[in-house]
C-alpha cells in the first residue's frame, strides 16, 4: 500500500496519497476534509458521471450543476463565476468547486483556479479520467486542493476498483486514512470516537497497481495513437468532428 501510494506521489508530482476503495469514496472524503455540511452549496460539472455529485448529497449539501463549454466539454469558467456570485448575492458563499477531466480532457484550469482564489473557494479535481494527461507540463489532479484519481474497470490503469485522494497538505491526507479505516483509534483495543468508512483499498490491489504504473505512460501514448489512426481515417467525412488535445495538455 505504502509503495502504491508513493508511486502516485511520484507520478503526480503531489506530496501526499491515500489509495482508497474508490475515487466516489476520495470526493466523500475530501468533502468531509473541508467541512461541507448540510445545506451548502458545491458547484459542479453538469455533463460528468454521478459519482462527482452523489458525495456531495451524502452530506446533506446541494449539487448545483454548472454547464459546459464547447472547448474541452467541462466546466464553462463564465458560467462558474455567475454561480458564485448569484449565491453571494443571497447571502450563501460557495463551499467547493468540482471540475471535472472528462474523456481525459483537462478543464480549463487557469480560469477555474483564477476564480477559486479570488473568490476564496477550495477546489476538488476530478481527475477519474485524466491519470496521464498534463495542463501546462503538469500533471492532471495537482491543481486543486485536493485531487482526485479512478482505477475502476474503464480507467487507464485497473484495480477492478478504488482511488487515491491526493493534497499537498499532509494533515489532510492523514485524516483521509484515519477516516477511511473506520476511524480507529491508536489505542490497543477497538476503538472509535469518530464515525469512520470502510475505504481503504487493500494491498492486492494496491500490488496490482503497483504493476501498471510502470507501463502507463505507454498506455497514454498508444491511447494518441488510437486517436490520430481515427483522425486520419475519418477526417474527410464532414459529418464528424474531432475533439483534439488543447495546447496546455502535453505529452510527459
Amino acid at each position: 500500500m505504502d509503495g502504491f501510494e508513493t508511486d502516485l506521489s511520484q507520478y503526480t508530482t503531489v506530496a501526499h496519497a491515500a489509495a482508497l476503495s474508490s475515487g466516489t469514496a476520495a470526493l466523500h472524503l475530501a468533502l468531509i476534509i473541508l467541512g461541507v455540511e448540510k445545506g451548502d452549496i458545491v458547484l459542479c460539472q453538469s455533463f460528468t458521471f454521478s459519482a462527482s455529485a452523489n458525495p456531495v448529497v451524502y452530506l446533506g449539501a446541494t449539487p448545483v450543476f454548472i454547464d459546459s463549454e464547447k472547448d474541452t466539454w467541462n466546466i464553462d469558467p463564465v458560467f462558474l463565476e455567475r454561480a458564485i456570485k448569484q449565491y453571494l448575492s443571497i447571502g450563501k458563499k460557495t463551499k467547493a468547486i468540482i471540475p471535472v477531466h472528462l474523456y481525459g480532457m483537462p478543464a480549463k484550469l487557469d480560469a477555474i483556479l483564477q476564480l477559486a482564489k479570488e473568490y476564496e473557494i477550495p477546489v476538488i479535481e476530478d481527475a477519474a479520467e485524466a491519470l496521464g494527461p498534463t495542463y501546462h507540463v503538469k500533471p492532471c489532479g495537482s491543481f486543486g486542493d485536493f485531487g482526485i484519481l479512478s482505477f475502476h474497470g474503464n480507467k487507464i490503469i485497473i484495480t477492478s476498483g478504488g482511488g487515491p485522494l491526493l493534497s499537498v497538505k499532509e494533515e489532510w491526507i492523514l485524516q483521509a486514512r484515519f477516516l477511511a479505516t473506520q476511524a480507529r483509534g491508536p489505542a490497543q483495543h477497538y476503538q472509535h470516537s469518530h464515525i469512520g468508512y470502510n475505504y481503504r483499498m487493500c494491498n492486492v490491489l494496491a500490488g496490482t497497481g503497483r504493476g501498471q504504473m510502470l507501463v502507463l505512460n505507454d498506455r497514454v501514448q498508444q491511447r494518441r495513437v488510437n486517436y490520430e489512426f481515427y483522425y486520419q481515417s475519418l477526417k474527410e467525412i464532414k459529418r464528424i468532428s474531432f475533439r483534439p488535445e488543447l495546447l496546455g495538455s502535453l505529452s510527459n
